[in-house]
C-alpha cells in the first residue's frame, strides 16, 4: 500500500508555460481504461494523450512526475446543480415532493449578498471535494447580482455553467416587465463567457413563464450556442397541473412554447411517457438525470437508461443534495437497476463505463462545452483527477470501470485539476483557506437561515425518535 501522495511534488503556482508530463498507472480515455499512457498538460490545455515511451522523447523537457498506482481520469460534471442552496442541503431529508415552494424559494429570497457568495463557495468548494471540475447551477431565485455567485465559483475554481432565470409569473397579480426580463438576460449572456464561467439562461418550471417568454429566451440560448435550462416532468403535482391548466403535460408545453430543441437541458424529466421520450430525441433535448434528488425527493426514477440507448444527451446532476460524484454515479446505476432492471432482467443496466460516461463526456455534451472539457483528450481543458487506485476496496480490481462506479470513494481522488491548473490536494485547496470560509459560514448562516420563512413538513431525526417512544409507534 503506498501512503505518500506522488501528486504532492506538484507546485500549485508552478510555470504553466512548461509542459507538465504525467505518468500514471492507468489513463481513463473515451476509449477505455489505458495503461502505459502519459498525460501532457500545458498552459490550461491537455496536449498530448497516448503512450509513455513514444511521448517520452517528444517532452524530454517537461515536468516529469510519476504516478504509480494511481488513474488520471476526467473531471466528473455535475449537470444540475443549485449553488445558492448550500445551507440548506439538509432540509431535503424526508420531505416530500415539491419542495422548492416551501423551503429554497423562502431560503433563497432571504439571503443578503455575503450570504450567496459564501453559499455559492461552500457548494463549489464541496464539488471540487466530490470530484466535480464543472458544475451547472440552473439559476438563483433571488435578487442578488449573479457576479456573486461567479466570483465564487472562480475562486475556487471550478467550472460553471451559470444560469439567469427568465420567470415572467403570467399569472401573477403584478407580472415583471418582460422587456426588461429580457434586456437582463442579454446583459448576462454578454457578461460571461470569459474565463470558467459560461452563462446559461433558464426559467424555472414552464408554468411560470409565459409561452412568449419561453420562446424567446430558448432563441437567444440556441442563438448564442447556450443552454436554455427548466425543470420539467419532474413531480407529479406539476404535471397534473399543467394538464389541467393547458391540456398539455409540461414537456409538451416546452414544445408549443418552441422551448424544446438542442439547446434545451430539461432538469430531472422522471415522469416521461413515450410520446416524450421520442419529442426528446427528435428535437435533439439533454436531459439532467438526478438520482440521488429522486430518492430524497422525488416521485419516479427517469428513464436515463432508454434515453441513452435512444440518443439523448444525458448527463448526471445533483440537484444540490449530495456533491459527491463517486456516489452519484453509484447511484445512477442502481436506480436504474431498481426501478427497471429487476423487473425485466436487466443484470448489467448499461454497464459501469455507460455511467462514467454520463458523469463526464455526456454531462459535458448536455451543457454544450463537449468542445471544451469532459474527457482526457488532446485538445480539450485539462479538468481532470488523479485518484489513488492503491486501496482495498479496488484490491484485485477485475473490471475498473465497474469497480469505479460500485466501490470509488471521493477519499482516493488525491489532486484535482481544473483548466490546467492544481486547485485541491488530498481534499484541501491549495491557494486559499478554506477553515476560514467554513467559521465564516458558521457563524452566519445558522442565524440567518433560521429566520427564513420555510416550512418543512417533517420534523428531525430526534423529534421523530422521541415520537415513537412518547407512542410506542
Amino acid at each position: 500500500m503506498s501512503e505518500a501522495n506522488p501528486a504532492a511534488s506538484i507546485q500549485a503556482n508552478r510555470d504553466a508555460s512548461r509542459p507538465l508530463f504525467l505518468v500514471p498507472k492507468g489513463v481513463l480515455t473515451p476509449d477505455g481504461i489505458k495503461e502505459g499512457f502519459a498525460v501532457v498538460v500545458q498552459e490550461n490545455t491537455f496536449v498530448a494523450v497516448g503512450p509513455a515511451e513514444s511521448l517520452a522523447q517528444q517532452y524530454a523537457t517537461a515536468e516529469r512526475v510519476e504516478l504509480p498506482e494511481r488513474l488520471i481520469m476526467p473531471g466528473f460534471i455535475d449537470s444540475h446543480q443549485h449553488l445558492a442552496q448550500a445551507f440548506g442541503k439538509g432540509f431535503a431529508y424526508g420531505e416530500p415532493s415539491e419542495i422548492f415552494k416551501r423551503v429554497w424559494v423562502p431560503m433563497e429570497g432571504f439571503l443578503n449578498e455575503e450570504l450567496v457568495h459564501l453559499s455559492g463557495k461552500l457548494a463549489a468548494f464541496e464539488a471540487l471535494r466530490g470530484g466535480f471540475t464543472t458544475i451547472s447551477d440552473a439559476g438563483a431565485r433571488n435578487a442578488n447580482d449573479l457576479g456573486l455567485l461567479a466570483d465564487a465559483v472562480e475562486e475556487v475554481g471550478v467550472r460553471c455553467v451559470l444560469g439567469f432565470i427568465c420567470n415572467d409569473f403570467p399569472d401573477a397579480p403584478k407580472p415583471p416587465d418582460p422587456k426588461v426580463i429580457v434586456e437582463n438576460a442579454q446583459k448576462h449572456l454578454d457578461r460571461f463567457g470569459n474565463g470558467l464561467v459560461t452563462p446559461s439562461l433558464a426559467v424555472s418550471i414552464p408554468e411560470i413563464a409565459s409561452d412568449t417568454m419561453l420562446g424567446t429566451v430558448y432563441r437567444m440560448c440556441e442563438e448564442s450556442g447556450r443552454v436554455f435550462q427548466t425543470h420539467v416532468n419532474k413531480h407529479l403535482v406539476a404535471v397534473e397541473r399543467s394538464i389541467v391548466d393547458r391540456k398539455l403535460r409540461p414537456l409538451e408545453h416546452l414544445v408549443r412554447a418552441g422551448a424544446l430543441g438542442p439547446a434545451t437541458l430539461a432538469a430531472h424529466a422522471t415522469l416521461i411517457c413515450p410520446d416524450e421520450m421520442k419529442l426528446l430525441a427528435d428535437k435533439g433535448a439533454a436531459v439532467a438525470y438526478c438520482p440521488v434528488a429522486t430518492c430524497w425527493k422525488g416521485n419516479a426514477v427517469s428513464p436515463a437508461l432508454m434515453m441513452d440507448v435512444f440518443g439523448i444527451r444525458v448527463g448526471l446532476g445533483t440537484d444540490g443534495t449530495r456533491n459527491d460524484a463517486f456516489r452519484l454515479v453509484d447511484m445512477a446505476e442502481a436506480a436504474q437497476r431498481i426501478a427497471f432492471g429487476l423487473a425485466v432482467g436487466d443484470s448489467s443496466c448499461g454497464g459501469g463505463a455507460r455511467w462514467l460516461h454520463m458523469g463526464s463526456k455526456g454531462g459535458a455534451s448536455a451543457l454544450g462545452l463537449g468542445k471544451v472539457t469532459g474527457a482526457v483528450e488532446a485538445g480539450l481543458a485539462a479538468d481532470f483527477l488523479i485518484v489513488n487506485l492503491d486501496v482495498p476496496e479496488l484490491i484485485p480490481a477485475w473490471d475498473l470501470p465497474w469497480d469505479l462506479v460500485r466501490l470509488g470513494n471521493k477519499s482516493q481522488i488525491e489532486a484535482v485539476f481544473v483548466d490546467g491548473k492544481l486547485r485541491l490536494r488530498d481534499g484541501w485547496p491549495v491557494d486559499w483557506d478554506a477553515r476560514a470560509l467554513m467559521n465564516r459560514i458558521n457563524e452566519l448562516a445558522i442565524s440567518a437561515v433560521s429566520q427564513a420563512p420555510i416550512k418543512r413538513v417533517h420534523g428531525t431525526s430526534a423529534e421523530h425518535a422521541a415520537f415513537r417512544k412518547a407512542t410506542g409507534i
